[in-house]
């Protein structure tokens, strides 16, 4: 039978050595790919918003980041937008919560939510072709476009 207090020491042992964040049954993320700062949170908190960085700035470089598979990369970039850098960093800011650790939590959350978005290959588009209805109402207006304009021309003395 185990010890329980060996047991819990082996574990925190393990977790120091892999430190992984699980975001599918195939990805994790290493933490050492991740870096946090904490700065000042602008909002509520009273006195302490001065005096404590409860906000957090989360920066992953998912350009060279050894946990993502090149499909994976390419589309978290793309969808990352405005916040990933031009060296293909993306960076993520937890300022919601008043606590250092909750806003550290919602920015990992967050983080996992767009690699896991990532890792969801996109639906393939089927080509279709246009139904009778939409031909009929896409010509139906076009006339109609037609003949205002007409209408608008000038007379000119030779129709009159």
């Amino acid at each position: 039978m185990r010890d329980p207090e060996t047991d819990w020491r082996d574990r925190r042992h393990r977790a120091r050595i892999e430190p992984m964040i699980r975001v599918t049954a195939t990805i994790r993320i290493d933490e050492s790919e991740i870096e946090e700062r904490f700065i000042r949170s602008s909002g509520p908190g009273g006195q302490n918003v001065n005096k404590v960085a409860t906000a957090v700035k989360l920066r992953f470089d998912a350009r060279n980041s050894r946990s993502l598979t090149e499909e994976v990369r390419e589309r978290l970039i793309r969808l990352g937008g405005k916040r990933v850098t031009g060296e293909g960093v993306l960076l993520i800011e937890a300022r919601r919560y008043r606590t250092q650790e909750r806003n550290r939590q919602d920015a990992r959350d967050r983080l996992v939510r767009l690699v896991e978005e990532a890792a969801r290959p996109p639906k393939p588009r089927r080509a279709t072709r246009p139904t009778p209805g939409s031909k009929e109402r896409r010509l139906e207006g076009k006339q109609l476009r037609s003949r205002i304009k007409r209408v608008r021309k000038p007379v000119s003395p030779s129709d009159s």
